[in-house]
């Protein structure tokens, strides 16, 4: 499955980041997050995967249902470990789902949206790549690694950037 590849790109990219960072620095507020860690956008990113995971066999998915763990965003160790478990559990077929959300901060009242498991699978690897961005961020605010070229960039753009480098 192509999706499941390209979770697994950016997911080998994610942990091999991890790997070069302190515990201090993965759990250290950064002022260019709003005070926000990188662990917490770590968790984030294992959390809406998981929420597909959990809701997949009754068919409905609701990612305002995550666990916000602490342990995840403080851990990276832990999270590390979670990614990869993440992706083992990618490999389900496609089927159709529910997307349950509340979109009005004024309302109480979830709203259903059809849609299917490899489109939630898309949605996740793009939402994933764009908090991959804000850890590069925070990195950039917390730490000297050497981040590799496209870490939170996607992969349209660098398509794009490597047709116009031609």
């Amino acid at each position: 499955m192509q999706l499941q590849q390209a979770v697994n790109n950016v997911f080998v990219q994610l942990a091999e980041t991890l790997k070069q960072l302190s515990q201090q620095e993965y759990a250290q507020p950064c002022s260019t997050l709003f005070q926000n860690t990188i662990g917490q956008h770590v968790r984030h990113i294992i959390e809406l995967f998981q929420c597909l995971e959990n809701g997949y066999d009754e068919g409905v998915i609701n990612y305002e249902k995550r666990k916000r763990d602490s342990v995840i965003e403080n851990d990276k160790e832990f999270a590390t470990k979670l990614l990869n478990e993440v992706y083992l559990k990618l490999d389900r077929a496609d089927k159709d789902l529910t997307l349950e959300a509340i979109y009005d901060d004024l309302s109480d009242q979830p709203i259903s949206i059809r849609t299917n498991y490899s489109r939630e699978i898309a949605y996740n690897l793009e939402h994933t790549i764009h908090h991959m961005a804000l850890i590069r961020v925070g990195i950039n605010e917390v730490s000297n690694i050497n981040l590799p070229t496209n870490f939170g960039v996607a992969s349209s753009t660098v398509k794009h950037r490597n047709q116009c480098a031609q």
